[in-house]
């Protein structure tokens, strides 16, 4: 969806405000103030505060999408995709450091397409599952829990963002220390 610019700078402010009081704790007239304007206002602008939480949740879901399957059409051996998804990833993150933090703790709030967006992380789970056991498969390796392992690498990645202050490490060397501590516990000593 492409969003206005007033559009763009309510959701600029709103990531500010969610991060700050969370989801629960803002409303739209704390969104308002914000904004220095009415609250009433906002509404030629927004259907609700959900409304926003959506452009939130679903937006950085496209993110992560996107890169998962421009990573899925090259034609990289399988451990170098994995590297390469693990970047991609970390990337989405570490860029949207507020977003990311709002899309791993309040997409439950999404009360009318909650349904939706856990299909839709479902399905990423599925394709990233997919991409360890081409991997896996490729080298002649067991993995005994696919989706155990997947749901583990996935929230290593999305936590990322907590771990790290800003501005405190380049994002490129907590890139590099996440993928090879990840990598380390996928793979061993097979590098």
């Amino acid at each position: 969806m492409e969003l206005k610019e007033k559009q763009k700078k309510i959701l600029d402010v709103a990531v500010e405000l969610f991060k700050e009081k969370g989801y629960m704790g803002s409303s739209v007239r704390d969104l308002a103030t914000k904004l220095n304007i009415k609250a009433a206002s906002l509404y030629a602008h927004i259907r609700s505060k959900e409304e926003i939480l959506e452009w939130i949740c679903f937006g950085i879901a496209h993110e992560f999408f996107a890169q998962l399957q421009e990573i899925k059409n090259t034609n990289l051996p399988p451990k170098d995709k994995l590297n390469l998804f693990i970047d991609k990833h970390l990337s989405v993150v570490l860029e949207n450091r507020d977003v990311t933090h709002i899309y791993s703790n309040e997409w439950k709030h999404l009360d009318g397409r909650l349904p939706e967006f856990i299909e839709m992380r479902k399905n990423y789970q599925l394709e990233v599952e997919q991409l360890l056991l081409e991997i896996y498969k490729a080298e002649n390796w067991e993995l005994k829990s696919p989706t155990f392992t997947t749901r583990f690498i996935l929230h290593t990645l999305n936590n990322s963002y907590f771990w790290f202050k800003r501005n405190t490490e380049s994002s490129v060397d907590i890139k590099e220390e996440i993928r090879d501590k990840i990598l380390f516990g996928l793979l061993g000593n097979h590098e």
